[in-house]
C-alpha cells in the first residue's frame, strides 16, 4: 500500500468512526418497537449491480445508525424485483400483504414503479422509491394519486433536461445523434434530452429527427447502430444505457467509426461497477447525474468514508446514495410518529421531514410530485488517483425548476 493510499484509508476510517459515534448519540435510549420495512430491488437480471448498490446504500445507513430508524429497530425484508413487473409485482404483494411492511423502498425500473405504485396507494403504505421514476400517465382520465408515492432519486427525464443546454452550447449549430434502449426508461431518458435540446434550437442528426431505440434487453452488438450513426456525421452523441448494456455500448463505441465523436450520456452509462468493466474505453465521456463521489460537502465525505470502511469496493454510486437517503427520510419520519406506526401516520410524517442533509447536497421534496428539488452535475470520466472516476466538472442546474 502506498503512503497516499494509507493516508486515504486512515482518513476514511476516522471519518466513519465520527459518523458511527454521531449515530450512536442520536439513537433514543430505549427501543420504540420494531418496524418492518420492505426493500424491493433487482437482485437478478440486467440491473443486478444497480439493485445490489441500492441494498448496500440502505443497509449502510442502518449499520451506521445502530440498526434503527427513528429510534425503532428495523426488520428489513428484501425482495427481488428482477427485470420488471412480471417478477416485481408478486414480490411487492408479498411484502405488503404477507409481511405487512410499514413502508416500501427501492425499485430499480420505471415500469416497476408504475405498477407497484398502484399497490402501495391502495394499501395506504408509503412508497419511498430510490431509483427511476416514470412520468405517471393518468388513469381513467384522472391524474395519478401520488399521496403515498415519494422518491429520493429523480424523474427519469431529468438527466436529459439538465444537460441539454450544456450540450447545445458545446455543439453550436452542429447536430447530435440520439440513441438508447427500447423500453420505458429509455423513452423517458432520451425524451428529456431531445425535447429540451430541440426547444433550444438544437437539431438531431438522426435522419428522421427521432431517437434510434435498440431492442432491449437483447441487443449485445451495438456496432451496426454506431457505424450507421457515424454516417450522419454528428457533432456529438447523446445516450442512456445502464448495467451490462452500458459496458457493451461503451467498449464498442471506442471501436466504432464514432470513436472520435464526443459522447454525452445520462450518468448511469458510467456509474459504479460498469465503469470498472469499461476501463479506459470510458475515458473522456461526459455525463450528467445528481451525485458525484467527489462532491466536497461534509455529508458526502462522511458517506464515502463509511462506504470504504464497510469494505465496499470502488466508490459509492447515485444508486447507493439515493437508497441511503431513503433510509434517512424514513429515519426522520419514524422519529416523528408516536406509538404504533400506521401507513397513514408515517406518510404524513414523510411530508413533514423538510430539508434533508445529503451526500448529493441538501434537498427537499417538491410538495406536489414528491420528488427531490436538487442540483444536477456535469461529470467527466478521468483518472482520480489510480482509478477511473466520474469527476465533478461543474454544476448544471436545479430541477425541478422553481
Amino acid at each position: 500500500m502506498t503512503t497516499r493510499s494509507m493516508r486515504r484509508r486512515i482518513a476514511a476510517l476516522a471519518a466513519a468512526a465520527v459518523l458511527l459515534a454521531a449515530a450512536a448519540c442520536t439513537d433514543s435510549p430505549g427501543d420504540a418497537g420494531t418496524v418492518k420495512v420492505g426493500l424491493l430491488v433487482s437482485l437478478s437480471g440486467t440491473y443486478t449491480t444497480v439493485g445490489e448498490d441500492m441494498q448496500r446504500g440502505f443497509k449502510l445507513y442502518l449499520d451506521t445508525h445502530g440498526g434503527k430508524l427513528g429510534g425503532r429497530k428495523v426488520d428489513l425484508i428484501v425482495g427481488d424485483e428482477g427485470d420488471g413487473p412480471a417478477t416485481a409485482v408478486p414480490a411487492a404483494q408479498k411484502l405488503l400483504e404477507r409481511d405487512r411492511v410499514v413502508a416500501l423502498t427501492g425499485l430499480v425500473g420505471g415500469a416497476t414503479v408504475d405498477k407497484v405504485q398502484t399497490l402501495t396507494t391502495a394499501k395506504e403504505i408509503p412508497l419511498v422509491g430510490a431509483n427511476a421514476r416514470p412520468a405517471f400517465a393518468p388513469v381513467g382520465g384522472k391524474a395519478r394519486d401520488l399521496t403515498y408515492t415519494w422518491h429520493t432519486s429523480y424523474n427519469s427525464d431529468e438527466p436529459g433536461i439538465a444537460i441539454a443546454s450544456h450540450i447545445k452550447a458545446q455543439v453550436g449549430d452542429g447536430e447530435v445523434y440520439a440513441i438508447g434502449p427500447d423500453y420505458q426508461g429509455g423513452y423517458d431518458e432520451l425524451r428529456g434530452f431531445t425535447d429540451t435540446f430541440t426547444k433550444l434550437g438544437g437539431k438531431l442528426a438522426n435522419p428522421d429527427g427521432k431517437t434510434v431505440f435498440t431492442p432491449f434487453p437483447t441487443t449485445e452488438n451495438f456496432l451496426p447502430y454506431l457505424n450507421k450513426a457515424a454516417q450522419e456525421k454528428p457533432k456529438a452523441v447523446y445516450t442512456f444505457y445502464a448495467g451490462a448494456a452500458a459496458v457493451a455500448f461503451v467498449k464498442q463505441y471506442a471501436q466504432s467509426d464514432l470513436k472520435d465523436v464526443p459522447l454525452y450520456a445520462a450518468g448511469f452509462l458510467t456509474e459504479g461497477s460498469v465503469l470498472t468493466a469499461q476501463g479506459p474505453a470510458a475515458t473522456g465521456i461526459r455525463n450528467v447525474l445528481n451525485y458525484s463521489p467527489t462532491l466536497p460537502n461534509p455529508a458526502n465525505q462522511q458517506f464515502v468514508a463509511a462506504w470504504s470502511a464497510a469494505g465496499h469496493t470502488g466508490q459509492p454510486t447515485t444508486f447507493a446514495m439515493a437508497s441511503y437517503d431513503a433510509a434517512a427520510v424514513l429515519d426522520r419520519a419514524l422519529a416523528a410518529v408516536d406509538g404504533d406506526v400506521t401507513g397513514e401516520e408515517l406518510n404524513k410524517a414523510i411530508g413533514e421531514v423538510g430539508r434533508i442533509v445529503s451526500p448529493r447536497g441538501d434537498w427537499q421534496f417538491e410538495p406536489t410530485e414528491h420528488r427531490p428539488v436538487q442540483r444536477w452535475y456535469l461529470r467527466e470520466v478521468k483518472a482520480d488517483g489510480p482509478v477511473l472516476s466520474n469527476v465533478l466538472v461543474q454544476d448544471l442546474t436545479t430541477l425541478p425548476a422553481s
